[in-house]
């Protein structure tokens, strides 16, 4: 009886942990005023033919508290790396500076 017991112990204890990993990734999506890197986390890049996710062609660091600031490894990845962020749906408007993208919220 108690092997079953343990049995089911487990498997809610790993159920939970997927839910509590769950609840901390939506929580640092949730959108507070200040600018967080993991809020571009899901957004993929045209990158040589293939969907590719943003922190891998550029770093995203936070330029002040509403401001994101996206550096593309690829001069030629600016153009695909806003057209990216606008239509995400996001709120985000971004705006080139050479070649560093500095997106603002627009709400």
């Amino acid at each position: 009886m108690s092997d079953v017991i343990n049995k089911i112990n487990k498997d809610a204890e790993g159920r939970m942990k997927k839910s509590l990993e769950t609840l901390k990734h939506g929580i640092e999506k949730i959108r507070t005023g200040r600018a967080n890197p993991a809020l571009l986390e899901n957004i993929t890049v045209e990158y040589y033919g293939s969907r590719t996710p943003l922190s891998q062609v550029a770093s995203v660091s936070v330029a002040d508290a509403r401001t994101l600031s996206v550096t593309p490894w690829d001069k030629a990845m600016v153009q695909p790396i806003e057209k990216a962020i606008m239509e995400s749906g996001l709120g985000l408007n971004p705006n080139t500076s050479g070649v560093v993208i500095a997106c603002r919220s627009r709400r």
